[in-house]
């Protein structure tokens, strides 16, 4: 039996229950892998549900308002997935009479749809006999044919893809890479893999040599940098500034407490917060009481984030000089506005203590 056999027979008694596998159709596998980058399936879970409920398809998607399809996916994170989705329902509604596209090919001149996803959609939704190779996939291919070089350098990928390809059984491509995934995902885990209930252990040449563990091989890792960041919470008559992030910055679209990164010139945060506010809103404030700091992990780098109460000059008017839009915002409608993470943990923040009486609206 070969490693594939096994493979697809262990699939098919063992395969998770997952929302977009038992109602499948196009959209919910290209939402479900769209989400699914870069993002673990327990966190996804919510989201998939709660999108399905108000976008279940894509004419519905593409006809809703691009503030309301970034609250849906705010805490998600990487929201570009989010415009990308909402950009292709748009384009497939408009130019290709409001049908997804059926071959990895096609599905690649979509934004937001590569390699990966291209071959995931095209094999589970649409039977095309093509590969996927995803993190997890990586990994089981690496560590059942041992593979030596770096997985994610330009020659280790090319082998994974041309084994992952190799390998796959005619006409059943979407159990194939369905099946790795789960794999990868439950057994073949990044650390302390099950091998001893492992359903191809006898096809692995890792487990054999005793380095599973060490494979895939992992290119150097990079030092990772971080940033301090300033933020100011300005108040007015009980409405607080919100600023706009130009859509083709990290976080587009989605809005923010003004203010920005430490500067070598600055001589403190306070020093850097006004530097920062003038330059983004052409205004000057008053930078009053610390209110928190924050840290927070994006993909590339590191930020700790420290926020202040600040009032405006007699007389300001803030400009987005630097940004989108800004808008005066009530307290309470805070949680209308998607945010990133770090923002909404401030704008919590602020209704709780507002709403308890240690603030004044």
């Amino acid at each position: 039996m070969s490693f594939a056999d096994s493979l697809l027979d262990w699939y098919a008694k063992n395969a998770r229950e997952l929302p977009w596998r038992s109602q499948q159709s196009p959209y919910r596998t290209w939402i479900s892998e769209i989400m699914l980058q870069q993002t673990q399936v327990e966190t996804v879970i919510p989201y998939f549900i709660g999108w399905m409920m108000r976008f279940p398809d894509i004419e519905t998607l593409a006809k809703a308002d691009a503030q309301e399809v970034l609250s849906y996916w705010e805490g998600l994170g990487y929201y570009s997935r989010a415009r990308n989705l909402h950009k292709a329902a748009r384009m497939i509604m408009e130019e290709m009479e409001g049908e997804l596209p059926q071959t990895t090919k096609e599905l690649q001149q979509l934004p937001g749809i590569g390699p990966y996803t291209g071959g995931a959609i095209a094999s589970i939704a649409f039977e095309e006999d093509v590969p996927a190779v995803d993190g997890n996939i990586r990994r089981v291919l690496s560590r059942i044919f041992n593979v030596s070089e770096p997985a994610r350098s330009t020659e280790g990928e090319k082998i994974i893809w041309d084994l992952a390809k190799q390998h796959l059984p005619k006409g059943k491509a979407s159990e194939y890479n369905q099946a790795l995934m789960d794999l990868g995902a439950t057994i073949c885990t990044p650390k302390e893999p099950m091998c001893a209930i492992c359903p191809v252990s006898g096809d692995c040449l890792a487990f054999k040599l005793g380095v599973q563990e060490e494979r895939p091989v992992k290119l150097p890792r990079k030092k990772t940098p971080r940033h301090i960041v300033t933020a100011a919470v300005i108040q007015r008559d009980g409405y607080v500034l919100l600023a706009q992030r130009h859509n083709d910055r990290l976080l587009g679209g989605l809005w923010e407490f003004p203010g920005g990164t430490l500067e070598e010139q600055d001589a403190d945060l306070g020093d850097c917060l006004r530097r920062e506010i003038e330059e983004e809103l052409g205004v000057n404030v008053k930078v009053g009481m610390p209110f928190g700091k924050y840290k927070h992990a994006y993909t590339h780098f590191k930020i700790t984030l420290h926020a202040f109460l600040c009032e405006l000059s007699p007389g300001e008017e803030p400009q987005p000089l630097a940004s989108q839009a800004i808008d005066w915002v009530a307290v309470e409608n805070l949680g209308d506005y998607p945010m990133g993470k770090v923002d909404r943990l401030i704008a919590n923040r602020l209704e709780k203590e507002i709403r308890d009486g240690r603030l004044q609206g």
